[in-house]
């Protein structure tokens, strides 16, 4: 039995790209009703200057730039302090902020004439960053997606693990944690590779041309990553809790990353019945056996570069008049691969192209209420490293200061938009979308809202996977996540291969960049809104019915249990952050009725304020880094005592957050 305080899942998700095919789905936000949009939207004058500045073809330069270098962390310095210099020069004052990381890192794809980086000298070997230096030889056991699940199955059916090589699929949990049980379960290493069964209907076996000739996978593309265990802690392994300078102490990193070694493999490599749904992928003549008693074996020979590297966050800032009130919008820069054309670099050059916007809205002589900060995170892949040193360094000033933190990763890989956000962002996310014109399947008469309210229409929650994850996990602020990705119907995305390349976007991904602007325009209206509006726009009784879905959730779960665990405190406090949501709100329209500077000083602060209470102090234990109650994963096996005490904290949490709004 396990008793699940909070169902948001926030570990075990994809670092970077969402996984819209497979059937293992995230926990949704309630799905939000709205009025329909009007078309063409109706913009005021700033609106119009930021959503005109945008241009797809100086974005498809920017994209250029970005994916024709080598700009593994830590490698491509000259690549930040471009970034920098591109937004001093749109009006931002620019620095780098330094820090001193340790890295592990030393299988070849095809050389496709059609798609240059791919032949380029410099180009990125297939590896998994953090992986341990080791040799193994031993028979191999297919493990599937190496989910506890999977492992669960595997020892119901009486397979021996031990001493074995793991062969499994991507798809299900972040690779780090694949690495992590099989080696829990005492395998020697492990393989990786993606099943062409996962990419929907778009493959060879449907008739369709693999890359670089039609939209199929390539069938010898790699998916490089990292294996850190993402769901203990991110950043760099040997600073938790702080940053990592060049003279920071070093801790043990034994239990962060893994000691048996791993590699990724094509497909085209990998070549292997379990009883269980989706077991067997679709690998052209492949037997999804065990691999047990085959004699088949494997073996693996990695040797791992382990040293400290310098890595460079670019930071850009517009001042506001109010020095206490912060936006920050991020994007990571560093890639597995030379391209990187969606992962990051569709966020990156569409980050360029919003300073350029904001340049020319700076040139009327508006100037925000709020201050913004643009960063351009280094060394995300390996572990959101980049971004969590930087809060570590500076989570002072963010308790106390940052209003929110927009997430720009993969910007496009596809047509289909996304959103996911804390509960208090989705109105202005939703309100924002009815703003700006979306290109999707040839059509330019439906705003970004249209089409979002077509594909899904939903918030997905956020806990971990990107940049977004200290600020949400370490001060509780307002985060959103957002970009667009592809469907079972659009071409096959090469995630963390040689081909997710400039040639494949502008080809596949999104022919014209038309994509990238919407989504630019989008970013910057909401950046806009939150740095300039009288009011803030973070509505914290939007959290009421998020509360309440998760509050119905835990008692499901308890009535199914085999123990009890009393949550009518938890619903009392929901009840009376609800009650509390509403006096903010009245208090809220006085303000802007009465137009009082000071009380509209008091209901912003508590605006930015109240989901500061969300965050425990001390976190989860053995995973102190996520201190967030309400968008981690806190999860007991059978351990009621345990459960009393965390639904205690979150108790308390939800109270003080609303005794925070209350007038």
């Amino acid at each position: 039995m396990k008793v699940s305080l909070v169902l948001a899942a926030a570990a075990g998700v994809h670092a970077c790209q969402r996984d819209l095919t497979s059937e293992h789905a995230s926990h949704r936000h309630v799905k939000r009703q709205s009025t329909n949009a009007t078309f063409p939207p109706v913009l005021d004058a700033n609106e119009q200057i930021l959503v005109s500045s945008f241009d797809n073809t100086t974005i498809s330069t920017w994209a250029y730039y970005y994916t024709h270098g080598n700009h593994l962390a830590g490698v491509n310095k000259s690549m930040a302090q471009w970034t920098a210099d591109k937004w001093s020069e749109n009006g931002f004052t620019s620095r780098l902020d330094e820090y001193c990381n340790t890295f592990e890192a030393t299988l070849e794809e095809a050389i496709l004439p059609e798609d240059d980086t791919s032949s380029y000298l410099n180009r990125i070997p297939t590896f998994h960053g953090y992986s341990a230096t080791g040799n193994a030889s031993a028979e191999y056991v297919y493990v599937r997606r190496a989910q506890q699940v999977d492992f669960d199955r595997l020892v119901e059916l009486g397979v021996e693990l031990e001493g074995k090589i793991a062969l499994a699929k991507y798809g299900g949990p972040f690779r780090g944690l694949k690495v992590k049980n099989a080696q829990d379960y005492g395998m020697i290493g492990v393989i990786t590779f993606t099943d062409p069964g996962d990419d929907g209907n778009i493959t060879e076996a449907n008739g369709y041309a693999a890359y670089p000739d039609g939209p199929a996978r390539n069938p010898t593309s790699v998916q490089r990553g990292s294996v850190q265990f993402l769901s203990t802690s991110p950043g760099d392994p040997t600073t938790p809790g702080y940053a990592s300078k060049k003279d920071s102490p070093r801790a043990d990193k034994s239990g962060r990353v893994p000691h048996i070694p791993s590699l990724p493999v094509s497909w085209l490599e990998a070549g292997e019945e379990v009883n269980r749904t989706k077991w067997v992928g679709e690998i052209p003549g492949a037997d999804y056996s065990t691999g047990v008693g085959s004699g088949a074996r494997l073996s693996i020979s990695n040797v791992m570069e382990d040293s400290y590297t310098d890595i460079w966050n670019a930071i850009g800032i517009i001042n506001g008049t109010n020095d206490d009130e912060v936006i920050i919008l991020g994007n990571h820069r560093d890639a597995w691969i030379v391209g990187g054309a969606a992962d990051p670099n569709s966020g990156s050059a569409v980050m360029i192209e919003l300073s350029k916007a904001f340049g020319r809205l700076l040139a009327t002589s508006w100037k925000p209420r709020r201050t913004i900060v643009l960063a351009s995170w280094d060394a995300e892949e390996y572990g959101i490293v980049g971004s969590t040193e930087w809060v570590e360094e500076y989570i002072p000033w963010l308790k106390t200061a940052v209003v929110s933190y927009l997430n720009l990763d993969i910007a496009v890989s596809g047509p289909s938009p996304y959103t996911d956000a804390t509960p208090d962002l989705h109105a202005l996310a939703t309100e924002t979308m009815k703003k700006v014109i979306y290109p999707f399947a040839g059509s330019t008469s439906q705003t970004l809202y249209d089409v979002w309210q077509n594909v899904s229409g939903e918030f997905g929650v956020l806990g971990s996977g990107s940049d977004y994850t200290a600020f949400l996990q370490k001060s509780g602020m307002a985060c959103l996540d957002t970009g667009a990705g592809g469907g079972v119907l659009d071409p096959v995305y090469h995630y963390h291969s040689n081909y997710d390349s400039y040639h494949w976007m502008s080809k596949f991904g999104d022919p014209g960049f038309h994509t990238h602007k919407a989504i630019g325009q989008y970013i910057a209206l909401l950046t806009y809104h939150l740095a300039s509006d009288a009011v803030l726009p973070p509505e914290p009784a939007d959290y009421v019915p998020e509360l309440q879905t998760y509050l119905s959730d835990l008692n499901d779960t308890i009535a199914s249990s085999n123990g009890t665990v009393d949550i009518t405190p938890l619903a009392d406090a929901v009840a009376t952050f609800a009650t509390a949501a509403q006096e903010f709100n009245a208090l809220r329209s006085q303000a802007l009725l009465t137009n009082d500077s000071a009380l509209l000083t008091v209901v912003n602060h508590k605006a930015r304020d109240f989901s500061r209470w969300f965050v425990s102090q001390g976190g989860l234990t053995g995973r102190e880094f996520f201190e967030n109650l309400i968008f981690a994963p806190i999860t007991f096996a059978s351990d009621f005592k345990a459960a009393e005490e965390w639904l205690g904290k979150t108790v308390e949490a939800v109270r003080v957050a609303a005794a925070m709004l209350k007038t």
